[in-house]
């Protein structure tokens, strides 16, 4: 992986000013060298699972049920990331305990959306066939919802774009967009587009 450039690293460190200043997220770092980099950082979603009163048993159940998730194990991506974008939505229906009824838990309070954790990191070193790094993940709750390909003015935007798809190929970080909803990519000349998961 080719060591970020000056002109792009002022281009990154514009979109994170913005996140932390405008928008209120928070800044989790430069996640390059960190190890255990995740698509679900399981304690953030701990730490809102529990501000939200669900029991340490409810809360255990739904990190698994999420991580096991993003294993696409014989599932497209598209049907990995429909299937857990379904539990984003609409909650994981789980027991507390064998013999009592489930509850439903939902990882992200769609009816009140300041209860969330918004939260940002760059350069996230993702392992999987090949390492990648997307340059911004944005994190809700700790579950990795946003990708952010930036590059500098004179390089196109549509680089940015052609990272994220050979990003999501076999060879590369599938898993790593099973939970994706944004996908995205800019530069200072261009702005930002949006994508899809293929």
């Amino acid at each position: 992986m080719a060591p970020i450039g000056d002109r792009e690293r002022s281009t990154q460190d514009k979109v994170i000013r913005f996140f932390e200043h405008d928008l209120q997220y928070d800044y989790l770092g430069n996640w390059k060298d960190r190890e255990g980099n995740s698509n679900i950082e399981s304690p953030l979603l701990r730490q809102f699972l529990e501000r939200q009163g669900y029991a340490e048993s409810l809360i255990v159940k739904t990190i698994n049920a999420l991580q096991a998730l993003t294993v696409l194990s014989g599932r497209s991506l598209y049907e990995a990331n429909k299937e857990f974008y379904g539990k984003l939505r609409y909650g994981v229906n789980l027991r507390k305990d064998l013999g009592e009824h489930k509850e439903m838990v939902y990882p992200i309070d769609w009816e009140n959306p300041l209860n969330n954790h918004f939260a940002i990191a760059e350069e996230v070193t993702m392992e999987g066939k090949r390492r990648k790094r997307p340059d911004i993940v944005i994190y809700i709750n700790g579950i990795a919802l946003g990708v952010l390909e930036l590059k500098r003015a004179k390089v196109s935007m549509s680089e940015g774009i052609r990272q994220n798809l050979l990003n999501q190929e076999e060879l590369a970080i599938p898993q790593f967009f099973t939970t994706q909803q944004l996908v995205m990519a800019g530069n200072e000349s261009q702005g930002i587009r949006y994508g899809t998961i293929e």
